[in-house]
């Protein structure tokens, strides 16, 4: 099963590191604490939605943009799922593939 918090996670690191940017300046930017940012991207925290505009922001990358990407990434994931599969598998693990 795919999380939220992790998809919104990885959308946001994909975002800083395309632009080459460290934690410590995007922590800054946005006023969060670089650890807390650590563990917004590595999906171990959920960002607050004053929290997740104020990352945006310090990316410069719109709300919607980050909301759509993460949607997009969670319709794709969701593509795969077979729901009356044993264990709740997906498509690929049916198949033997990892």
């Amino acid at each position: 099963m795919v999380l939220l918090r992790s998809e919104i996670g990885s959308v946001l690191r994909s975002n800083r590191l395309r632009q080459r940017r460290t934690l410590r300046d995007v922590s800054a930017a946005a006023k969060v604490s670089l650890g807390y940012l650590s563990e917004v991207e590595r999906g171990q925290k959920e960002a607050s939605s004053e929290l997740l505009a104020s990352i945006c922001q310090a990316l410069d990358v719109p709300l919607a943009a980050t909301l759509r990407e993460v949607s997009d990434r969670l319709a794709a994931h969701e593509a795969h799922w077979v729901p009356d599969s044993p264990e709740g598998l997906f498509e690929n693990e049916l198949a033997g593939v990892r």
